[in-house]
């Protein structure tokens, strides 16, 4: 198997603004579940069931569980983002190789800011619920949620394909 070349690939305008607003969001939730956390109830939704409905209630101390994991899904992603080099491609040749890693770097970003704006939604969702504001996570939560990042998936792999 041939090495692939490693090239310097800066970050696009778009995944610094994807970036920035996922920090913002993240960051806003965060203190919205700090600001409220005295407030909240003993026990508070643990899981949610794929109708988006409450199947298991746990202690509010495990909402804190969907930072720490946000957190350890974003330092990585954004590490990994500037070693486009090693990830895997279907078609890599040496006149798209550039095009090639932009799109592959970009595709881990919309990922990453996509996954961690999930965790930032469940986070919210759940101080609701908790409150008594709203049921659960909705009906559309879940084929949404698929549709967003497999959606992503497909439109660059086939971006990919092209290249």
């Amino acid at each position: 198997m041939k090495k692939q070349p490693a090239i310097k690939i800066p970050k696009s305008l778009f995944a610094k603004f994807m970036d920035w607003l996922t920090i913002l969001v993240f960051a806003a939730v965060v203190i919205y579940l700090i600001t409220q956390f005295s407030a909240l109830p003993d026990r508070v939704p643990g899981h949610y069931n794929g109708e988006g409905n409450v199947d298991r209630w746990g202690s509010k101390m495990e909402l804190w569980i969907l930072p720490v994991i946000g957190i350890l899904l974003w330092i990585p992603m954004t590490v990994l983002e500037r070693y486009p080099h090693t990830f895997n491609y279907l078609n890599l040749r040496e006149d798209n190789i550039e095009a090639q890693y932009r799109n592959g770097q970009l595709m881990l970003n919309v990922l990453k800011n996509e996954s961690v704006l999930l965790f930032s939604f469940l986070i919210f969702q759940g101080i609701r619920v908790a409150t008594g504001a709203a049921e659960g996570l909705g009906d559309l939560f879940l084929p949404v949620f698929l549709a967003v990042i497999f959606g992503s998936m497909i439109i660059f792999m086939i971006r990919m394909l092209r290249l």
